[in-house]
């Protein structure tokens, strides 16, 4: 089905040229994005890590909120793809002494990045930015408020993808603080569209948002109900920062009722995978023995993040490269209309 979103992310071929959301995206794009990221992984055993993709290409990480983790991911993508990279200090920037979004978004274009990666603490930034920027610049949204987190839902889903194969044979349950984490929604939004037939999540009522049962999922509020016989449990970080008094009444009674423990992961199947996308609260949403154990694939996942971003970039590259050339042609042609040059066509 097509969306807004859809439009907006994709050229006239249907090729990605911003990555902001899973939303209206299909089956086929996703699987194409993990098997590109796939074929990057092999990049990353090389003696030298690079490919020449985005050669002579300018990569701006613009980022609002603080999240080294995800800049240093995206950093490393970009390199490997031999991308010429600037990190812009949000914190000592224009922004903090009233400049808009809009503004920065002027002084960015001004300094001729091919490519933005945008993340924001206001939901629908990512779509403002792809919204208002200069044609031939590509957004990849690396998270949006509470909306979307769309790499890191791929790196998720490659994940289980390279440890569980088929999505449509699985159970997946996502557990924890599913109000405010952009990370649910993506990943969400993923599962349902390459097919999972059963998507749990599992929270108090309290971080539950309203409108959940437009993505497909069961809602759980006991833990030990809803891991039952799942093929993988995704814990999410407590959003403390997005969070307002009242929610919960603890932190210790929140990981009582819903920490992932050896207990608790038992009841899932005996090679359940544990997955986290960090930074991990040890003793808040799992127990350390679980987060280090056989079962985590946790340090996988910022493994595969890279060769995601990759495939996100160089996807996005070669959509708006596309986009670029059918928009000159469409130029040159009402140019050559208008000047009564346009050659007879042929019998």
């Amino acid at each position: 089905m097509s969306t807004p979103s859809s439009h907006l992310q994709l050229n006239f071929q249907g090729q990605l040229r911003h990555f902001l959301t899973i939303e209206g995206l299909s089956r086929e794009l996703l699987t194409e994005l993990l098997d590109t990221a796939d074929s990057f992984l092999e990049v990353g055993e090389r003696a030298v890590k690079k490919v020449p993709l985005l050669r002579g290409k300018t990569v701006c990480n613009v980022f609002f909120e603080n999240s080294t983790r995800t800049r240093t991911t995206f950093e490393l993508a970009a390199k490997r793809l031999s991308a010429d990279v600037l990190n812009l200090n949000i914190q000592t920037s224009s922004t903090s002494k009233g400049e808009t979004l809009y503004d920065t978004l002027r002084n960015l274009e001004a300094m001729a990045a091919d490519m933005f990666v945008v993340r924001h603490g206001d939901s629908g930034a990512a779509h403002f930015i792809a919204g208002h920027v200069c044609p031939d610049v590509a957004i990849i949204n690396a998270g949006d408020g509470n909306h979307a987190h769309p790499t890191q839902a791929m790196l998720d889903m490659l994940t289980i993808r390279r440890h569980r194969g088929d999505f449509t044979k699985l159970s997946v349950a996502i557990v924890g603080d599913i109000l405010h984490s952009r990370v649910a929604r993506s990943n969400m939004q993923a599962l349902q569209t390459l097919g999972c037939p059963d998507i749990r999540v599992i929270a108090p009522r309290t971080l539950l948002p309203a409108g959940i049962d437009q993505y497909g999922v069961r809602v759980f509020n006991d833990l030990r109900v809803g891991l039952r016989d799942v093929d993988v449990v995704i814990m999410l970080r407590l959003q403390k920062e997005r969070m307002q008094s009242g929610l919960l009444p603890s932190e210790g009674e929140y990981y009582r009722l819903y920490g992932l423990t050896r207990e608790t992961l038992a009841l899932a199947k005996p090679d359940a995978l544990v997955m986290h996308p960090g930074p991990i609260n040890r003793g808040v949403e799992i127990e350390s023995e679980v987060a280090d154990g056989a079962q985590s694939v946790i340090l996988n996942q910022v493994t595969y993040g890279i060769a995601v971003r990759m495939a996100v970039m160089s996807m996005a590259m070669t959509g708006q490269n596309a986009q670029r050339q059918h928009n000159q042609e469409i130029l040159l042609a009402e140019q050559a209309r208008k000047s009564g040059q346009e050659t007879p066509a042929c019998d």
